[in-house]
C-alpha cells in the first residue's frame, strides 16, 4: 500500500513545488515588466490629461486606478487622502480610470465635466460619499449623480453639455489602452513610481510610498 502511495505523493509534491516556482516567476516578470514600463514609458503611467493632486515636482508620484462605482475605492479614499496630508508635497497623487462596473463611464464624465468648472475634487469626494445611494449594485440610480452635484454650485446645463465631448471621450478610451498595457484587473489598483502595490493593505501602501520616498529624498 505505501509503495502504490509513493508515486501519488511524489507527484502531488512535484506539483506544488511547480506551482509555486511558476507563481513567483509570475510576480517577478510582472514586476520587471512594470519597472521596465515606468523607465522606459512613463506617460503610460501619467498622462497630460490625468487629474493630479499636490506638487508638480514632487519626486513620488501615486497613481491610482480607480472606479468611481467600485466599493474598495470609496473604502480607500480616506486612507488616500490621510497618506498625502501625512506625506505633503513629497507626494503627487495621479487619478487614472477603470470603468468596470455599469454606471462608471457616467460617473467619471460628469467628475470630468465637474473639473472643467473646477470642482473635481470635491465632486469624487461627494460622488464617493454617496454611492451607496446611486451606485447600489442591486438596485444603482445613476440619475441621483445630476441631483447631488448642484450642491456644488455647478451649471449642470453646462455639465451635461460637457459630458458629451470628446476630449472627454478620448481621455476614457486611452485610460483603457493603458490599463490594459498595465495589466490591472480590478479596483483600486496603485502604482507608486511605477512599483504596483502588490501587499494590498493600508500598511502596504504606506510602506512603499516610504520606501520610494526614502529613494528619491
Amino acid at each position: 500500500m505505501k509503495n502504490k502511495f509513493l508515486p501519488f505523493a511524489l507527484i502531488l509534491v512535484v506539483l506544488v513545488v511547480g506551482y509555486t516556482v511558476a507563481s513567483k516567476y509570475f510576480e517577478s516578470a510582472q514586476k520587471e515588466k512594470i519597472n521596465f514600463l515606468a523607465s522606459e514609458n512613463s506617460e503610460v503611467f501619467v498622462r497630460s490629461h490625468s487629474p493630479k493632486l499636490g506638487d508638480s515636482n514632487a519626486k513620488v508620484v501615486l497613481i491610482e486606478y480607480l472606479d468611481p462605482e467600485c466599493e474598495s475605492c470609496r473604502a480607500f479614499y480616506p486612507i488616500v487622502k490621510g497618506l498625502l496630508a501625512e506625506f505633503g508635497d513629497r507626494v503627487l497623487f495621479v487619478v487614472r480610470y477603470a470603468a468596470f462596473h455599469r454606471n462608471s463611464e457616467i460617473a467619471i464624465r460628469a467628475l470630468e465635466a465637474s473639473r472643467i468648472q473646477g470642482k473635481y475634487w470635491e465632486a469624487l469626494e461627494l460622488l464617493f460619499e454617496k454611492q451607496p445611494e446611486w451606485g447600489n449594485h442591486h438596485n444603482p440610480n445613476p440619475d441621483l449623480i445630476f441631483e447631488l452635484l448642484p450642491k456644488l454650485g455647478l451649471d449642470m446645463d453646462q455639465l451635461r453639455t460637457d459630458m458629451e465631448s470628446e476630449k472627454i471621450s478620448e481621455m476614457i478610451d486611452q485610460d483603457t489602452k493603458d490599463l490594459k498595457t498595465l495589466e490591472v484587473r480590478g479596483t483600486p489598483t496603485f502604482f507608486v513610481n511605477g512599483r504596483q502595490l502588490y501587499d494590498f493593505s493600508p500598511d502596504g501602501l504606506k510602506w512603499l510610498i516610504n520606501d520610494e520616498i526614502k529613494k528619491n529624498y
